[in-house]
């Protein structure tokens, strides 16, 4: 079974937590799956479930370098020379990353409101990338953009290799295979 969830800002990617976050238990009702990667509490966007761990495995082992592709908000007008090293890799306090493809967005009409919202900051404008980054570290796009002197507001991830959020509203799930 592979079952894409829109997981929504705020969300653990766990089942239980001891301190009565909110988890994956209350989106998905299909029991003996597992998320197959991560996203941070305070990321959203497509988090794939299955029981199948060889899938699991094909999915998050870094040797198979699935693409993963972001949709990124973030402080400041980004220019062509942050654009040029995003895409080149970056030397993070655990080393280079490989590189990336980045290239800077309009806000797409798809996309929904945040709860809560990303504060704005009426001095201070934003704006919007795509990055398909083909590792997974911890924080790896917040530390990325940061690096450049764009630091992360918000961050969906809307593609893990041939698999896409398409339409999928937070907090929904879909049963893929």
């Amino acid at each position: 079974m592979l079952i894409a969830l829109n997981k929504p800002y705020g969300v653990l990617c766990q089942f239980t937590d001891a301190q009565g976050r909110r988890t994956l238990a209350e989106l998905v009702a299909q029991k003996d799956v597992y998320a197959a990667g991560r996203l941070d509490r305070d990321s959203e966007g497509l988090l794939l479930l299955t029981d199948d761990g060889r899938l699991a495995h094909r999915l998050t082992d870094p040797r198979h370098k699935q693409a993963k592709t972001y949709l990124v908000q973030v402080e400041g007008e980004i220019d062509a020379a942050a654009l040029r090293t995003l895409g080149q890799g970056i030397v993070l306090n655990d080393g280079p990353t490989l590189p990336a493809s980045a290239q800077r967005v309009d806000v797409p009409e798809w996309l929904w409101p945040r709860e809560p919202p990303v504060r704005v900051r009426k001095s201070i404008p934003t704006s919007w990338l795509s990055l398909v980054l083909r590792e997974g570290r911890n924080r790896q796009v917040r530390r990325m953009t940061a690096a450049t002197g764009f630091p992360t507001l918000r961050l969906i991830r809307v593609r893990i290799g041939e698999y896409a959020l398409d339409g999928l509203a937070p907090g929904a799930t879909r049963v893929l295979a």
